[in-house]
């Protein structure tokens, strides 16, 4: 297209259009297997928006491609056409009707976000799929989403009350309920909607397509239905039928993928929140056969929750830092087991379900252990289950679970018998499936582990594919229960609904969009379910020199690969976790882990320069990062962001050349020990305009305090302490660079607590190499690591534990070291010795070595705020359970996500608006909200900074508290 068209097309939009190279790579993909090069990518701001791209994708014969969260499984986003991304503007909850439970909201809506919303109202909105804390509810409008909940309270479709559109001439329609004469004068209308409501009638009142329709379509007992277009939705009405209820074309546009009209706002039926005493009964089973012959015995109970989860995706979770936690209740190695939710007004009721239950349980006799979860375990149990489909893609190598068989439904009835006939299908391939979730609902999500890099297994692709939707057929079930046919199952519609009644559905597209804009390939007229994926086929792959060791993802370019597009890091701040802090105060896709996953797949992979890493567009999507490695353990695909930038920026800079300001930042530490020999001239200068200039020269944020700096002999400090006769085992207090330099005091209360607790202490100082590590000068921070790590063993043989003051710094040993090391194992033979002081004094207190008896009986009231390399890389009940020592200190953790200030990206001039915005989301809110005589806890000497710099607010680290309450002085 001539690039002038686009040109004019942005000037005219309220909203953005891009069309670089970098945004068109980045919606590219979605979490499917499918990729496709967009004209370019807008972000309407309001319907005249809508309807400028609706005349000019008419005008000029191109495809509008709508997008939200951009988690679509088979293919649905991704188009040659322009992306249509109403994720960043469309994003308000208009009207709440509490007397009718219902609720008007634009397409950009979370799920998750829209039940915070209503809870205060007792309301919820019932479909729950596994990306609900992501997802919005124009693509669950778009795909009639339905998720766990589904046995209880339907599908998407069961709860579309009226949607706002633009038509294909640029017109609005809204559809909704309607009785039958208003349908019957809907049809005289001469407007495009009355016109499509004759030839809906036109079509439907036909006795000979009814009766096809319902020859051909699935099972009416399948919910999860989702095959096509719902024409056989349309007949259950009093126009069509002896039913009472009233059209409704919403029961259409349901499951139609954007590719009939464009939504713009959609009214919702809500429901009454569920019971609130909920139990969850997990049964365990040695083979899979045992596991489904349970299903439909206990589906006779009255549940909230029936899912299932197999070995594979149970072994999946070993590997991820997150999900370890929450296999708690798993007991032994289980072929497959199943959760089970019953929900009830009181105790005793619940109580009562759960006995019945296990009754059933106990008849069948084929589990072999069910152990029942009350509370947050429930939450943690479901949590697991909804990281299946991101953990899936975190596979090592290029064989993966790929969707394309993993949406069939079936009647309850016919489950066993079906996944019997779809394992011997699958043994025919010689092949081993994933077997997960709905189980209650007759769909089980069913992956073959293919390699679509090779032409041997993209043919594999389509015979399974091919094989799988004939079974189905047989069955007369449902080929696509609520992921959508979007590319990987459209050209399989005719086979499963039959010819004649795919003939009528094209009409219908046609009727809808004459000039196939919207979403085109899609349902109809599908484009070739093996063509145009993520990979070329049996290309000779990329060989990408790195400095760091990626042998765990088989190299760089894999360990980009691991990202399948599932979405997590799209949550925004209100949900729980930290990933990713710039998407959360930009909202740009560039700015998540999939944006930068995505991008560095890319060009990697196309680049035609010697340095592959040489791309500007690279520099962009890296940016913004704070390397706050929050997706190494949130990222059920564990790509690690933090990590790929450090390569990037080195390779990069190799090229390109290192700034004055990132050397001044990386060569902090040189600096900070030449300025501590005259540490109150330094002070006094960084304080006086002088400081202000030296800011503005070297790109510093002119709002930015200057941190001070300190010359300490912590040596001298610590035989003074000698006096205190030692009682418990010698430990080694690691100094790192910044307790050295900038955090004295933090290091003088290590050394007071430690020693008064009856520690013997000896000092380690050593550079860990954070700030080389931070602006990608890894030839220093590795030789700096390799001579730590000599240190470090002979600490480790002679049996002496190393604990950390800034968690960046010993953390770094834990983990960045192992990747300067061809063999990983020299660095992580010494991992599991080093600690952060309060994973050392918590362990301590836990044995009993530490008691409240020594600290002060006081009331006070502590917040913590935990550096993200901590909550990433340990856990913060650790600094919750050293700080809960003092007997009457009231402890709360708060959910900050980021403080926003990462090292040096706070104090970079270009940074420090985003910086500050992070910290605005969550941290600084609640400091502020904080008694003035509150404690506020922060281990980072970053997030210290920050805090002071936002809130005006002094926080301590936990060491500095905890010294602070020790009576022994």
């Amino acid at each position: 297209m001539d690039i002038s068209l686009l040109v004019y097309l942005k000037k005219e939009l309220k909203g953005e259009l891009f069309y670089d190279d970098l945004s068109k790579t980045i919606y590219a993909t979605d979490a499917s297997v499918y990729r496709k090069i967009p004209l370019a990518v807008a972000f309407p701001k309001d319907s005249e928006d809508l309807k400028i791209l609706v005349h000019f994708a008419t005008k000029n014969r191109i495809g509008l491609i709508p997008r939200t969260a951009g988690t679509s499984l088979a293919g649905q986003c991704v188009g040659e056409g322009i992306i249509v991304d109403t994720s960043k503007y469309f994003t308000k909850i208009l009207h709440l009707n509490e007397e009718k439970r219902q609720v008007v909201v634009q397409p950009g809506v979370v799920r998750d976000e829209l039940n915070r919303y209503l809870k205060p109202f007792g309301l919820f909105f019932g479909p729950n799929t596994s990306t609900s804390n992501r997802c919005m509810i124009g693509g669950m409008v778009g795909n009639n989403s339905s998720g766990t909940t589904s046995i209880q309270y339907g599908v998407t479709r069961d709860k579309v009350v009226s949607m706002q559109t633009v038509l294909y001439d640029g017109s609005e329609a809204k559809f909704e309920a309607i009785s039958k004469s208003a349908f019957k004068l809907k049809t005289q209308e001469e407007t495009l909607e009355g016109k499509l409501y004759k030839v809906i009638e036109n079509e439907l009142a036909d006795v000979g397509i009814q009766d096809n329709i319902i020859k051909e379509f699935p099972k009416a007992n399948i919910h999860r239905r989702n095959t096509g277009y719902a024409v056989d939705e349309l007949l259950k009405n009093d126009v069509f039928s002896s039913s009472k209820e009233q059209f409704n074309m919403c029961k259409l546009l349901s499951g139609s993928e954007g590719t009939l009209a464009f939504t713009t706002e959609i009214t919702l039926q809500l429901d009454v929140l569920p019971p609130e005493h909920a139990a969850m009964v997990a049964t365990h089973y040695k083979t899979l056969e045992d596991c489904l012959s349970d299903v439909a015995p206990v589906m006779k109970h009255p549940l909230h929750l029936c899912e299932m989860m197999d070995k594979v995706i149970l072994d999946c979770t070993k590997n991820n830092r997150q999900q370890l936690a929450n296999r708690f209740f798993v007991k032994d190695d289980p072929a497959a087991i199943l959760m089970l939710e019953l929900k009830a007004e009181s105790k005793a009721a619940l109580e009562k379900k759960i006995g019945e239950l296990q009754k059933t349980i106990t008849l069948s006799g084929l589990s072999y252990a069910s152990p029942v979860l009350y509370g947050d375990d429930i939450k943690k149990a479901i949590e697991l289950r909804k990281a299946g489909l991101g953990l899936l893609g975190n596979m090592v190598g290029d064989k993966k679970a790929v969707a394309c068989i993993e949406d069939t439904a079936v009647a309850l009835e016919d489950l066993k018998e079906f996944i019997a006939e779809f394992t011997a299908i699958m043994k025919g391939y010689k092949q081993s499936a994933v077997y997960y979730a709905h189980a209650g609902a007759g769909e089980l999500h069913l992956r073959p582990i293919l390699n679509l890099k090779k032409s041997k297994d993209v043919k594999l692709f389509r015979k399974i594919t091919t094989d799988v939707a004939k079974l189905t057929k047989k069955y007369k079930g449902s080929f696509s229960g609520e992921h959508g046919d979007g590319i990987v199952r459209a050209e399989f519609i005719p086979l499963m609904i039959g010819e004649t009644n795919y003939q009528l559905l094209k009409r219908v597209k046609s009727y809808f969009d004459p000039f196939n804009i919207f979403n085109p390939g899609k349902i109809v007229d599908a484009l070739p379910m093996d063509a145009s994926l993520r990979y070329e086929i049996d290309r000779e792959e990329p060989e990408v020199k790195t400095l760091l060791n990626f042998s765990d993802s088989e190299g760089i370019l894999k360990a980009a690969e691991k990202c399948n597009g599932s979405g997590d890091c799209r949550k925004s701040h209100q949900m729980p976790g930290g990933m990713c802090p710039s998407y959360h105060a930009t909202k740009n896709e560039k700015d998540t882990t999939r944006g930068r996953a995505n991008a560095l797949r890319e060009f990697l992979t196309n680049s035609d320069k010697p340095n592959q890493f040489d791309h500007k567009e690279l520099k962009e999507v890296f940016d913004l990062c704070l390397s706050c490695k929050a997706c190494a353990s949130e990222c059920p695909s564990n790509v690690d962001v933090a990590t790929l930038k450090a390569e990037f920026q080195y390779q990069y800079q190799e090229t390109n050349g290192y700034s004055a300001r990132s050397k001044l930042f990386a060569y902090n530490t040189r600096i900070n020990a030449l300025s501590s020999k005259i540490a109150g001239l330094t002070n006094i200068v960084y304080d006086s305009p002088v400081g202000t200039l030296l800011k503005k020269s070297s790109g510093v944020a002119i709002e930015r305090s200057l941190p001070k700096v300190h010359r300490f002999n912590f040596e001298k400090f610590l035989k003074n302490q000698a006096s205190k006769k030692p009682s418990k085992d010698k430990v080694v207090l690691y100094i790192d660079e910044f307790t050295r330099y900038l955090d004295i005091e933090v290091g003088k209360d290590a050394i007071l607590l430690l020693a008064n607790l009856g520690y013997e202490v000896q000092l380690f100082f050593a550079e860990s190499g954070r700030t080389y590590l931070s602006k990608g000068f890894l030839n220093q921070a590795k030789a700096l690591a390799k001579k730590n790590v000599t240190a470090l063993k002979l600490f480790k043989n002679q049996g002496l534990p190393v604990i950390g003051l800034e968690p960046s710094a010993i953390l770094s040993f834990r983990d960045e070291y192992k990747r300067f090391f061809e063999d990983p194992e020299i660095a992580e033979k010494i991992a599991d010795n080093c600690y952060l002081i309060e994973e050392f004094l918590s362990n301590e207190i836990s044995k009993g070595s530490i008691t409240s008896d020594v600290f002060t009986k006081e009331s006070k009231q502590v917040k913590i705020h935990n550096h993200c390399h901590q909550k990433a890389l340990s856990n913060q009940k650790v600094t919750f359970d050293m700080l809960n020592l003092p007997t009457n200190y009231e402890v709360t953790i708060i959910a900050s996500g980021c403080c926003g200030m990462a090292g040096s990206f706070g104090y970079e001039k270009e940074h420090y608006e985003v910086s500050m915005q992070i910290g605005e989301l969550k941290l600084f809110p609640a400091v502020r909200k904080a008694k003035e005589d509150t404690i506020i806890s922060a281990n980072g000497t970053s997030c210290r900074h920050q805090i002071k710099d936002g809130t005006q607010r002094t926080a301590l680290h936990p060491v500095s508290i905890l010294r602070q309450a020790l009576l022994i002085k």
